[in-house]
Order: C-alpha cells, then structure tokens, then sequence
C-alpha cells in the first residue's frame, strides 16, 4: 500500500464535508427530536382519550420512521430533498433525510431519559402549583440533563454512520470517498484512511459525550 499517493486534500475536503452534514443535521435533529419527545413523554401520560389516540399515531409514525432502513429513506425521499433544499446529492442533499431519519430516534432517547426522572420530584412540583410548562423547563430537563447528552452522543454517533451510508447515493464525505475510491476502484488507501477518520470521529465524540454525562450527573 502506498498512502503517499493520496489526494490528501480530497480526504481533506471529504473530512469537512462529514463535519457540516454531521453538524447541521445534528442540531436540527435536536431541534426537532427534542420537542418531539417531550410531546410524546407527556401525551404518553395523559388520561384524555383524545391525546391519548393523537399519541399512538404519533408514536406509530415514530416507529415506522425509526425501522426503515437510512440508505432506503433517503433514496425515498430524494424527491423531498429536491423540494426543501432544490438537490438531492452532496452535503445539502443530505440533510434532510438525515433528520427525517435520526430526529425519531432522538425523540424516543429523550421520551426514555424523562421517564427515568423521580416521579416524587415531579409530584412536588406538581403540589406547588407548577404549571406544565414549569415543570417541563424547571425539572423534567434539569433532572433527564445526563440522559438526554446521553441521547445526543448516541445520536450524533448514529449520525456518523448514516452519513457514510448516504455515500452509496451521493451523498458525500468520507462515506462517498470510500465507496468511489476505495469499493469501485479498488483502492485500499483510500478506504482504510476512510474508515480510520470515521473511527476517531466517533470516538472523540463519545468521550465528549461521555465526560459531559459524568459532569451533570449528581453524585
């Protein structure tokens, strides 16, 4: 194998290209999965018949978005992608189905970690006269704040993966480079630097993750 013949600058290039697709739909996942959770968390709880039917098909709609396949959702939603941002490929072609595919899957971390909270916390609230909203802003995310960073590590890790399978429909970034270079033209180099940028991505966010977890957790 010879690694001094790479385009290290088109390695570069593919390396930033992951970062902005990880970055943006990283934070509009948040936007919109964190919400979303929240909704499915208190709608789940609720005694109205009414909220109760709205939160099954919500909830069924999650479940369906969350068991199709990323590389399937996203060649489904090209003509989507085509209308929201006016391509399909590249890095702004991207976005989209990766938030359509990992917000769902946010939302049900962020549904999990608020139901972990102490139910005698949210009953004092409740006893004090705490509107919803206070005890939402006030204690149910101060409280879930360890389970829902463990939420975002795991999704932005998700993330990085899906990022790589949009390179099967060109997508790009390191997951594009790959699959050109090192699946269709046979060459190694360019694979193996591929995999082992990918590799330190998400190791380095699950460290960060991780420390910020240990940080906000109470002793």
């Amino acid at each position: 194998m010879n690694f001094a013949d790479l385009n290290w600058q088109e390695m570069m290039d593919a390396t930033v290209a992951t970062l902005q697709m990880l970055i943006f739909s990283g934070l509009f996942t948040i936007i919109l999965g964190l919400p979303l959770g929240i909704l499915l968390y208190l709608w789940g709880r609720s005694n109205s018949i009414v909220i109760r039917v709205i939160y099954s098909v919500l909830s069924f709609v999650v479940n369906i978005l969350r068991s199709v396949p990323f590389i399937i959702l996203m060649v489904a939603l090209i003509p989507f992608s085509k209308a929201v941002v006016g391509t399909s490929i590249g890095v702004l072609g991207t976005i989209p189905p990766l938030v359509i595919g990992a917000a769902p899957f946010f939302a049900r971390l962020v549904e999990t970690a608020l139901r972990e909270v102490d139910r005698g916390v949210i009953e004092a609230a409740q006893g004090m006269g705490a509107s919803t909203n206070q005890i939402v802003m006030r204690v149910l995310l101060p409280e879930a704040r360890p389970g829902l960073l463990a939420g975002v590590t795991i999704t932005l890790v998700t993330l990085v993966s899906y990022t790589a399978m949009s390179g099967m429909v060109g997508g790009g970034g390191l997951g594009d480079l790959a699959i050109r270079y090192g699946y269709y033209r046979y060459e190694k180099e360019v694979m193996i630097i591929s995999v082992v940028l990918m590799v330190i991505l998400v190791q380095l966010l699950q460290m960060a993750g991780d420390r910020l977890v240990r940080h906000f957790t109470r002793k």
